[in-house]
């Protein structure tokens, strides 16, 4: 994949494209970055358009959803194309395909949420939140990704192969205290907009993955089933919470057949 930065009245966008056929939008994970999705254009055909979110590597465009949502819509530029979204990335993909539905060919959502649906939950995430922004600001990039890593629900990165391991540490060394710190405050999951209720308006065909390691994004994913008009839930074996890079064999080729299908 090359990476360019393309230019929006919002700001800077990164912006790491590659491949070739119908577009797909790829959205990466908090402390991510578009080019972690590499390794994946190698395996499956796609015209790929994978950019750094807010507060990641070299995007400087605000951190808030309703501009994320906007931007990303106008990056794309086809009149419709394929989404995919990762945890962070698999919200605020939800978030698009939500607010331009007839956009949204196919949507794939790993390890994502549609949010906290009671006022107390998400003040109390942003409050979580705010502390985890004020930790990274205080003590810096590498010891807060250290701790970050070390939690259970990411440690099953470790079994992520070499190459795309060394991949994703050059991604983080490109990231900023005050950027990751900025996606906390704006883009956690306690400032999201809740879309529990707009799940029954996405028509499109979704593709709900998520590890079969990983059983609170895995529970998510089937509350979503129930409410998603076209919708299939898929646990990969052997992956948790980053099951794309997990497991990219298995997933390429169920990505690929999901995309395949007209």
């Amino acid at each position: 994949m090359i990476g360019g930065d393309e230019a929006l009245p919002s700001g800077t966008w990164r912006v790491h494209r590659g491949g070739a056929g119908r577009p797909l939008l790829a959205l990466h994970g908090f402390t991510g970055g578009g080019a972690e999705f590499g390794p994946l254009t190698q395996r499956v055909g796609a015209a790929w358009i994978a950019p750094d979110l807010p507060g990641h590597g070299g995007t400087t465009a605000p951190a808030t959803f309703t501009a994320a949502v906007d931007d990303l819509a106008r990056l794309v530029g086809a009149p419709t194309f394929d989404l995919l979204g990762y945890s962070l990335g698999g919200r605020v993909a939800l978030a698009l395909a939500a607010a331009h539905p007839h956009r949204v060919r196919r949507l794939v959502l790993v390890g994502a949420s549609p949010g906290l649906a009671s006022l107390g939950e998400r003040a109390r995430r942003r409050g979580v939140d705010a502390e985890r922004a004020a930790q990274v600001e205080a003590a810096g990039v590498a010891d807060f990704l250290a701790a970050w890593q070390a939690q259970p629900l990411i440690a099953t990165q470790a079994r992520v192969d070499a190459p795309t391991r060394d991949v994703m540490r050059a991604v983080r060394a490109g990231h900023t205290a005050a950027g990751l710190a900025a996606s906390l405050r704006g883009m956690g999951t306690g400032a999201m907009p809740p879309l529990w209720d707009a799940l029954a308006h996405v028509s499109c065909p979704t593709l709900l993955v998520a590890g079969a390691e990983d059983p609170k994004f895995l529970a998510i994913a089937q509350r979503m089933f129930e409410r998603l008009p076209r919708a299939e839930v898929w646990p990969v074996p052997g992956a948790g919470h980053c099951a794309h890079l997990e497991a990219p064999a298995r997933f390429a080729e169920r990505l690929g057949a999901f995309l395949a299908d007209d």
